[in-house]
């Protein structure tokens, strides 16, 4: 496997722009040697899940797109950013028993923090905001054939 691997993919700040960004990451990530079909892949589909409906949610209509970002170091370290142009970091909302929302940080802290991972938040160039996630790598490097390609 590579050294370092990316992906990105841009999208609109729309609900429907939630499934297409599970999708993506959860392609790529097929791509990059992890079943669909794994804990790991149905954690990290939720990070997403979450990252990508808080872009869209909480951005007040003054990010019209969001980026995600994927990094894959060394075979050891995933990183997930999800980028908007908002300005407002994300906070814990309160929850009431009533409400279907304001747990998507909780989740994701708890779900990163669960797999040994981090959760930062940074400012961008342009004034928004990048939620980073880095998790651990933790798939089985697939053997080499004789031809060079990975077994499946």
């Amino acid at each position: 496997m590579a050294d370092h691997l990316e992906a990105s993919v841009t999208l609109p700040s729309d609900p429907a722009s939630v499934s297409a960004a599970r999708g993506y990451v959860v392609g790529t990530l097929e791509e990059w040697g992890l079943p669909p079909d794994t804990d790991a892949a149905e954690t990290v589909r939720l990070i997403v899940s979450e990252l990508a409906t808080n872009a869209v949610q909480h951005t007040l209509g003054q990010s019209p797109t969001f980026t995600v970002d994927l990094a894959l170091v060394r075979d050891e370290h995933l990183r997930i950013g999800v980028t908007d142009s908002h300005p407002r970091f994300p906070k814990r909302l309160p929850a009431a028993v009533q409400q279907d929302n304001g747990r998507g940080l909780v989740i994701i802290r708890w779900l990163t923090a669960e797999c040994g991972g981090r959760l930062t938040v940074r400012r961008t160039r342009e004034g928004g905001k990048t939620v980073c996630i880095e998790l651990p790598w933790t798939v089985p490097a697939r053997p080499v054939t004789a031809a060079g390609r990975q077994e499946p």
